[in-house]
């Protein structure tokens, strides 16, 4: 008796015909991302760790996730994908099928109860994202019914397979794929859910410009790094050395000058250019420039390819407008400060 099952297909066959269909789709343009699992465990994070727990807790996954781990071991989930309230994924099976979780977005009063229980108790978005949080934030995103990770009611399954159960082995393959993603990128679940997580930081960094002519770090700079960054000694008032031209002119393109706007014309807008230039004259790399502002290096290289005059949140721009006005020698020692205050 048959029940209309497709035929079973050895796993290097299945991968050999993913690998063919992924290189195709990547030539129509298609940004193939898939799950590769080093090691038989799956998850080794703390948020990854954190979804496959609250998944596994579900009575009605219990007896259908432990299939999914086989496949995603095994390289089957081609590709995965995730989007503010959805996950799209491409799995190989006896054929290539095509999976949609629709997740719901967290509601306005969830996200305020979780982000009441959390600011003040999250010091960095480094932190954060690496799990070094206090019980209380864990208990607060990781909580079945209030956290951040999405109720059994909020999720929706969809495969194209002819399994007629919700919870085929694909979907729980890209389920635990999720996982293994949220390890090297966790900011993404928070992405999942609709909400943007540098809202739990406990203090909203502003750092206030300076003037035009006078490009000079303000005050309040210093006390937030706690560091001096008047760099004019007083004794040099007293007695003048003349220069040559050369050397002042040297001195001035080095250390002193702060990387003055008109520069580069940001005037109409900071573009990808302008942040590539201002590396070069502090002579960092993309790291390096993250942690002197405190950003994930992602976000740094994400500004760096953007086409246009980026598109950024008041805080960040006026973040970078401040950088803009220092010069190479007050850099490197907010870097220094910085990096150690992350550790």
């Amino acid at each position: 008796m048959s029940y209309g099952w497709a035929p079973y297909v050895p796993v290097a066959k299945r991968r050999a015909k993913a690998k063919k269909k992924m290189e195709q789709l990547r030539k129509k343009g298609k940004n193939i991302q898939p799950i590769e699992i080093e090691g038989r465990k799956i998850a080794k994070t703390f948020w990854g760790e954190a979804w496959c727990k609250h998944l596994e807790q579900f009575s009605d996954y219990d007896n259908r996730l432990p299939r999914g781990r086989t496949y995603v071991r095994n390289g089957s989930v081609c590709h995965l994908e995730i989007k503010k309230g959805m996950i799209k994924a491409i799995v190989s099976g006896s054929e290539m099928y095509n999976i949609n979780i629709k997740i719901s977005l967290l509601s306005g009063t969830q996200w305020q109860s979780i982000k009441k229980k959390t600011v003040g108790n999250v010091g960095s978005i480094l932190e954060l994202l690496q799990g070094k949080i206090s019980d209380n934030v864990m208990n607060a995103v990781t909580d079945p019914n209030t956290g951040l990770f999405p109720r059994l009611q909020e999720i929706k399954l969809e495969c194209s397979c002819y399994d007629w159960a919700e919870m085929c082995k694909h979907i729980a393959a890209v389920l635990y794929g999720v996982s293994a993603r949220l390890d090297h990128s966790p900011e993404l679940l928070f992405l999942l859910r609709g909400v943007d997580h540098m809202e739990l930081i406990g203090s909203d960094l502003t750092i206030p410009t300076s003037s035009r002519r006078k490009p000079k770090v303000t005050a309040d700079l210093s006390e937030l790094f706690g560091i001096d960054l008047d760099e004019t000694p007083e004794p040099l008032k007293k007695k003048k050395q003349k220069k040559s031209k050369a050397s002042a002119k040297a001195e001035i393109s080095t250390t002193t000058m702060p990387f003055e706007p008109d520069q580069i014309n940001i005037s109409r807008g900071l573009r990808a250019s302008h942040l590539k230039k201002l590396r070069k004259q502090f002579d960092m790399t993309e790291i390096e420039f993250a942690k002197l502002i405190g950003k994930q290096v992602a976000m740094i290289r994400r500004w760096e390819i953007t086409k246009g005059v980026l598109n950024l949140r008041k805080a960040n721009l006026t973040l970078l407008e401040s950088v803009f006005k220092m010069n190479k020698s007050q850099a490197w020692k907010i870097i220094k400060v910085n990096h150690n205050n992350l550790l």
